[in-house]
């Protein structure tokens, strides 16, 4: 005959079992779609991130053509055909400038139609080893057949479509290399003149696709909107040719921005999303490295589970609520993760099983967050101007600062705070889209200068330099350059919004004084403003 107590043990006993297998159900539910939900957030974060890094590079290669282009077409408005020569030289100046400030090109170029003009062909510059462009002899397209778009692609679609156009990676024999391009027509009263345009080297877009990795066999591919693939990590698509090109797989064709398909065997996941010049970006992992995690933590929560109820079979009742509270707060927690909120709080730190599963649990969900906020951090340029926001000037504040509470012998640099003069008198009288555009030469001149220091937009005509290193010693020679450059330009520019006019200030951190990182953009910002009216006193 069983004894009060052992009814009272087989009771709790079984209770237990009942408890723990409700948890157990709802845990794995929860911690599945948890992990899956995870992954499903990393992956489009991964591809929003390159999708951001992408549109953001072939938007510069856009606007410097735009800007070279709506030269053109301005220069043609202006003067005419008459002395066409000199349009075409006019136009070469401006593009040098730009190319300059214009990472990854390989070539550019301003291709006059024969149509237009049977002595003008136009230039054609190209990057030479030591980093420099040098002019091309031209190619010959005196005889090139219209009707056939296969051809002198770059020249012949932007006429036949009368667009401006991103062409997909292509051969170029003269250079022997597999090039991007970007192209826009240019027409005078409505006649074609030529094509301007930048090919950037393939080499450039696959180096920012490939360092997109997520686990151990995730990676980035790109295709355009034909399914062709046009890099994969794995695949050298230059020495590939005709049907020897892969497709994408067909399961990731699809509507839904995250797909399941399988490819060669293997069950995968991808997020995908359209760049600015058609193609798209795809992120890819095997669904076995997605659900590794989350079976990890069920199998260690079984094994927990399993070990918990041999300690309570032997334990018995007084045990009880210390092992049911834990294991109510994680569920609660569980759930509040499941939801999206990763702040939790698991204050159980035992050193039985639960509270190895409470700590395993609470580190899951911290590197979660981490790696998460690491993606969402990823972001700190600026839309207009391409340069670091404001976001990512107070980072680098809050860095030097930290140097300096910590008394860096070694921590030496300065800062340099730029105005742009008469914003507000362009934006007045030509619009804020001249305005934009006197931001973005501003910003141009201040990145070609100090080339070798974080320049930020810190406001709304405002931008800041840090200088460390070589630019931090040549200080004072490159203060004199920029003034010089802002002198240059203004003195071959005709539109107001071309003539850079900035005041610049720059403060040195004395360590003996300075024990905020604001002492010094003080004191940068009042030699600014000294500056700006020393330049108002000379006009």
């Amino acid at each position: 005959m069983h004894s009060i107590r052992t009814k009272i043990i087989m009771l709790t006993v079984l209770a237990i079992v009942v408890a723990m297998t409700a948890v157990a159900v709802l845990g794995a539910i929860t911690v599945r779609n948890v992990g899956n939900d995870s992954s499903e957030q990393i992956l489009s974060l991964l591809c929003e991130s390159g999708e951001r890094n992408l549109n953001a590079y072939f938007d510069s290669i856009e606007q410097s053509v735009k800007v070279v282009s709506a030269y053109a077409d301005e220069d043609l408005s202006e003067h005419g055909s008459d002395d066409f020569g000199a349009h075409v030289e006019r136009v070469k100046n401006v593009f040098a400038k730009t190319a300059d400030n214009t990472a990854g090109i390989l070539t550019y170029y301003y291709r006059i139609d024969p149509a237009f003009s049977k002595t003008e062909k136009g230039f054609w510059f190209v990057k030479s080893e030591s980093n420099e462009f040098k002019e091309h002899e031209v190619t010959d397209i005196t005889l090139y057949d219209a009707s056939d778009q296969s051809s002198l692609v770059w020249f012949t679609r932007p006429k036949a479509t009368g667009k401006s156009i991103w062409l997909p990676p292509y051969f170029t024999e003269n250079l022997g290399a597999y090039v991007f391009s970007y192209n826009t027509p240019i027409y005078q009263n409505n006649r074609f003149v030529g094509v301007i345009g930048i090919e950037i080297d393939y080499s450039t877009i696959a180096q920012a696709v490939k360092s997109i990795t997520l686990f151990e066999n995730g990676y980035a591919f790109i295709n355009d909107d034909q399914g062709n693939i046009i890099y994969h990590p794995y695949i050298d698509m230059r020495r590939l040719t005709g049907n020897d090109k892969p497709q994408t797989p067909a399961g990731l064709v699809s509507d839904s921005t995250i797909v399941q398909y399988t490819y060669e065997g293997v069950e995968k996941e991808a997020a995908w999303t359209t760049l600015h010049n058609g193609m798209r970006l795809n992120v890819t992992v095997p669904t076995s490295e997605i659900n590794k995690n989350w079976q990890d933590m069920l199998l260690k929560a079984l094994l927990i589970g399993i070990g918990l109820l041999a300690v309570f079979i032997f334990i018995t009742w007084r045990l009880t609520r210390r092992i049911t509270h834990p294991l109510k707060k994680l569920t609660e927690t569980a759930l509040q993760v499941d939801k999206g909120n990763y702040d939790v709080n698991l204050e159980y730190s035992g050193k039985d099983e639960v509270g190895i599963l409470t700590k395993t649990f609470k580190d899951l969900t911290g590197h979660l967050k981490t790696y998460i906020s690491d993606l969402n951090s990823l972001v700190y340029s600026d839309a207009l101007t391409s340069v670091r926001n404001k976001g990512a000037f107070d980072v680098y504040v809050r860095q030097l600062q930290a140097k300096i509470d910590s008394k860096d012998p070694d921590l030496a640099f300065a800062i340099g705070i730029f105005d742009c003069d008469r914003l507000k008198e362009i934006n007045d009288k030509y619009g804020h889209q001249s305005g934009n555009l006197y931001l973005k030469a501003a910003a141009s001149v201040i990145s070609q200068v100090f080339h070798q220091s974080p320049v930020f937009r810190v406001g709304g005509d405002e931008f800041a330099v840090i200088l460390m290193n070589e630019d931090y010693r040549k200080r004072e020679e490159l203060f004199c350059l920029f003034e010089k450059q802002c002198a240059d330009i203004r003195n071959v520019s005709v539109n107001d919004w071309d003539k850079v006019n900035v005041s610049l200030g720059i403060a040195e951190y004395d360590p003996k004084k300075d024990e905020h990182v604001g002492a010094v953009v003080e004191r940068a910002d009042k030699c600014m403003y000294k500056n700006k009216r020393n330049r108002k006193a000379l006009r």
